[in-house]
């Protein structure tokens, strides 16, 4: 992307993507857009404490470090979360939207009741 390119913002997609799951709330998490469901599984973090425009969300264990070793200019290791595990996923690069919706329906299935998570895979 060149300079003189304004990005989308990438808000209003992020929240389409995470309101489509099964029984997904929104609401502010210090100061920031997050989706429950019964708890955060997504964390939006416009540049949270000087980071990158990102979100953090839950992910499988060894998932966090897998992606940081193998990628690190577009993961990390989110500040508070991370060391549960969380992934951050940075939003300020080329962005393939299908990984990225992957990665929300991945850290849903962390976070969700099973019951959910069955209605998630009828659908």
């Amino acid at each position: 992307m060149t300079d003189d390119a304004v990005a989308p913002d990438p808000l209003p997609r992020l929240r389409r993507i995470c309101l489509a799951l099964p029984e997904v709330t929104e609401r502010p998490s210090h100061g920031e857009p997050t989706w429950f469901v019964g708890k955060a599984f997504v964390m939006y973090s416009d540049h949270h404490h000087g980071g990158p425009l990102a979100f953090w969300c839950a992910a499988a264990p060894g998932v966090q470090e897998e992606q940081v070793e193998r990628e690190p200019e577009r993961f990390f290791r989110p500040p508070y979360v991370g060391t549960r595990g969380w992934l951050g996923v940075r939003l300020d690069v080329d962005l393939d939207w299908a990984e990225i919706e992957g990665i929300v329906v991945d850290a849903y299935r962390q976070v969700a009741p099973r019951r959910l998570v069955a209605r998630l895979d009828a659908d």
